[in-house]
């Protein structure tokens, strides 16, 4: 599918499209940045008294019902878009939906900065970040980017909330020598001797072991070390989870794996116990999936991209992609290949190039993966950053050549 272009408008425009509508439907795609942003204009819109609807999408087509608008939240395309390019989603429906008229919530805009790979202040965000601490919702302090504080071994019932461990083990905004492995993650954490409610130093020193595994094994690549600078000195907040940092991962995870789900927590401004509780456990579920498939991935080095050949469902796939290229890869594509299922998901460094071609134009993943797709004839979607390609299968056992077909196309339209 080619993509179509929309300039993106001014925030008093969009609010002035939604405004006059008689009904919305917002379609996200299936990130926590698209989401959180999803769910800001949708908001605004409640408050409005605006009828809309709100649903996500690998890849989102605009089509506006006959009494109504579409808004595309996270890619370029209809009339009506809010792409998420040069700045986060969020804080560009921040905007809107203050140009609505309404009181958007700081921080789920800021969840939303921190899922698109930014911090809280920068590209845009600072008007977030200012009413979030005016208001006295958040608060700088040192320590790791988790959704729940976890507390000591042992103080954990059944059916709580994760431990400080598993919720370690399932972070996607590091990998470490215990992503993947909650008992793992209590062996780390065993020396530290952390209390149920640790004071700076003891949040420091949790800070400090993340920092150095991070970057300390033989398979982490350079960029590691600034890639891991978005789960640390988080921002604690009275929202539905201990940190910003946490939040962004869990909207991350449920745009993918419960998008329902989702969509239910970006638009409930108070989000009661069963629905905390059903959006950790997706994102516990995700994240451990995802960092296991990642430790059993065979991975190679091509010019341009790092390749992870992985086993993991639909879902896990981007989350994979993202990992290796922030944490793995000394390329600025990485690509998470399930030859069995006949899919792979794409991620890129903004504006990145291959190796030794420094001076070539920037990699727009999406353009990639569909120009991919059309040489196997099968299906390609994306944003400049992100993608992915799904060949068809047959009773044949063909697919394993397709998929091989699709990545040798990818690497040649990178």
């Amino acid at each position: 599918m080619t993509e179509a272009t929309s300039a993106t408008p001014a925030p008093d425009a969009l609010a002035g499209v939604l405004a006059d509508a008689p009904f919305v439907r917002l379609v996200a795609t299936d990130d926590g940045d698209a989401l959180a942003a999803a769910g800001l204009l949708a908001r605004a819109l409640r408050a409005t008294g605006t009828p809309f609807q709100a649903r996500v999408a690998a890849d989102p087509v605009p089509a506006d019902p006959d009494d109504g608008v579409a808004v595309t939240v996270g890619v370029d395309r209809g009339p009506h878009a809010i792409p998420g390019t040069g700045r986060p989603a969020s804080t560009a429906a921040f905007a809107v939906a203050r140009a609505l008229g309404g009181d958007p919530d700081p921080v789920v805009a800021l969840a939303g900065v921190v899922a698109a790979g930014s911090i809280p202040g920068a590209d845009g965000s600072g008007d977030a970040l200012d009413a979030a601490e005016r208001a006295g919702r958040v608060e700088r302090r040192p320590g790791v980017a988790l959704p729940v504080s976890g507390g000591a071994p042992g103080d954990q019932e059944a059916g709580a909330a994760p431990s400080r461990a598993e919720a370690l083990a399932a972070s996607t905004l590091a990998a470490t020598r215990y992503s993947g492995d909650p008992e793992a993650a209590r062996d780390a954490l065993a020396p530290l001797g952390l209390p149920a409610d640790p004071d700076a130093d003891d949040r420091r020193r949790l800070a400090s072991l993340v920092a150095v595994d991070a970057v300390d094994g033989d398979d982490a690549s350079e960029r590691a070390a600034s890639a891991v600078e978005r789960a640390l000195r988080p921002y604690a907040t009275d929202g539905p989870f201990e940190t910003v940092g946490g939040y962004a991962d869990v909207l991350d995870a449920l745009a993918r794996e419960a998008p329902g789900t989702g969509v239910a927590l970006a638009l409930a401004s108070d989000p009661d116990d069963s629905l905390r509780k059903s959006a950790l456990d997706a994102w516990r579920r995700h994240g451990l999936a995802a960092h296991r498939a990642l430790d059993a991935a065979t991975v190679g080095r091509y010019d341009g991209c790092v390749v992870a050949r992985v086993d993991a469902s639909e879902a896990v796939l981007p989350t994979v992609a993202r990992l290796v290229r922030d944490f793995r890869s000394p390329e600025p594509v990485a690509v998470a290949l399930d030859e069995g299922a006949g899919r792979l998901a794409v991620a890129a460094t903004g504006g990145g190039h291959a190796s030794g071609d420094a001076a070539g134009e920037p990699t727009d993943v999406g353009d990639a993966c569909r120009t991919a797709a059309g040489e196997v004839g099968g299906d390609g979607w994306g944003t400049p950053e992100r993608g992915g390609v799904s060949v068809a299968t047959d009773a044949n056992d063909a697919v394993d050549a397709d998929a091989t077909a699709a990545l040798a196309a990818l690497r040649e339209a990178i």
